[in-house]
């Protein structure tokens, strides 16, 4: 059995988060994408401290295909080092846990 994760993913407002989000369920490397708008950030970035609005991106997966997810959101995502962090999911319902295993092609 797989691990399941879930993966944050910031990413500019509109449609570079909703085409992301489209295409890591297409490639079969999501099983779910939730998009959260609105989401306000302030990080520091080249020595300043920046606030900017993003989309935020909750990709659920399994942790046996997060190497693939993270080399296909590098490829496609515009930031020059975008967040992509990894959450274990240490409980949920089964059923939507085998459904969330058997939607990931963690080849």
């Amino acid at each position: 059995m797989s691990e399941p994760i879930a993966v944050l993913i910031a990413c500019p407002t509109g449609e570079p988060a909703e085409s992301l989000a489209r295409a890591l369920v297409e490639a079969g490397l999501a099983a779910c994408v939730n998009r959260l708008p609105g989401v306000r950030s302030t990080y520091r970035w080249k020595g300043e401290v920046v606030t900017d609005e993003e989309d935020l991106l909750v990709a659920k997966s399994t942790r046996e295909g997060f190497a693939a997810l993270e080399r296909f959101v590098l490829a496609r995502h515009p930031y020059e080092v975008p967040e992509i962090v990894a959450l274990p999911i240490v409980a949920g319902h089964a059923p939507y846990l085998a459904w969330l295993e058997a939607s990931v092609d963690a080849s």
